[in-house]
């Protein structure tokens, strides 16, 4: 069976086809069909079934390329997961929405449509959790949130902390001064505002005290008005550093919460902060728990591959657990 599709341009073409037509192998290799470009036009040649599949990816794929939207390894996987499962209409929801823009001038935009509810929930929220796997933007959309809420003067100020369980929040232990100290846990924080706003802004507002970055511990006993306040690595608090954290959100102030469930580095016999509040706070409004999964994961497709592992691993794990007598 033969399909065909065309683009508007050749330029398009070769974006989709990726280079040394990286792309376009990915889909052929999914769907066991042949794709082959001559100027503007694309042919695709395969089984029925597996054709309309092929189709209907390289429809999207055109889509986004008409948006201006670099074609990446992840676009195509992403675009065909969509694809497998029937939803790769709800694609049109995404390139419109830019969250930020780095201080290079690059526009960051939800890659993904759990991306997305994400960046919604902390749009319209005063308290968002961003829950999901390594890889999936938690933090740096977190970020990108937070600093654009800054610049358009929405909040006063910036307070960005986390818990520092490596060192059994001893800081006094390590040389230096708070900074110096707090900064091996607090890196790719700074990554991602160094990201969005060049590193001598960046100084100038921690200067101003514009920006704040702490540890968890150093957030008792103070109320945090006009401000955003962002928790990460949320799953390695404890009940009361979590109870403790959300009881310091004053007026005009927003908060977003990230964590992994499945990367507790607490102690064992610690719960953590972050599944208890799930279970606690999963009724009251202004409050949204956001669930990022594998399909979030934008780093290496092999994070994917292990993320999926891990909790089938584990899924495994809890059906023995409950079969001990």
């Amino acid at each position: 069976m033969e399909k065909h599709l065309e683009v508007q341009t050749v330029e398009q073409a070769a974006n989709i086809f990726g280079d040394f037509d990286q792309n376009m192998k990915l889909l052929e290799d999914r769907y066991n069909v042949r794709v082959i470009h001559r100027g503007t036009q694309l042919k695709i040649t395969g089984g029925d079934e597996d054709a309309e599949k092929a189709r209907r990816a390289l429809a999207r794929l055109i889509a986004v390329t008409a948006g201006g939207e670099q074609i990446t390894e992840q676009t195509v996987r992403y675009v065909m997961s969509l694809v497998d499962d029937g939803e790769e209409d709800k694609l049109r929801l995404l390139g419109k929405d830019c969250v930020a823009i780095t201080a290079k001038g690059k526009p960051i935009k939800p890659k993904t449509l759990g991306q997305r509810t994400y960046v919604e929930a902390i749009r319209n929220n005063v308290i968002t959790f961003g829950i999901g796997p390594a890889g999936t933007g938690k933090t740096y959309l977190a970020v990108a949130m937070a600093v654009t809420a800054l610049k358009n003067k929405e909040v006063g100020r910036l307070i960005i902390t986390r818990p520092a369980v490596e060192a059994g929040e001893k800081l006094g232990f390590l040389p230096g001064d708070l900074q110096n100290k707090v900064d091996p846990y607090l890196r790719p924080l700074h990554d991602a505002l160094y990201d969005m706003l060049g590193v001598e802004t960046y100084q100038k507002y921690v200067e101003r005290g514009v920006i704040e970055v702490a540890p968890l511990a150093y957030m008792r006993g103070r109320t945090l008005d006009d401000a955003y306040i962002i928790l990460d690595e949320a799953q390695n608090t404890t009940r009361e550093q979590m109870k403790m954290f959300l009881t310091r959100i004053g007026f005009g102030s927003r908060a977003i919460v990230t964590g992994d469930i499945t990367q507790i580095d607490l102690p064992e016999g610690k719960k953590s902060g972050l599944k208890e509040v799930m279970r606690v706070l999963k009724s009251i409004g202004g409050i949204v728990f956001c669930m990022l999964t594998e399909k979030d994961v934008v780093r290496h497709p092999l994070v994917q591959e292990i993320v999926k592992a891990y909790e089938k691993d584990e899924q495994k794990r809890a059906v023995k657990r409950e079969r001990r007598p």
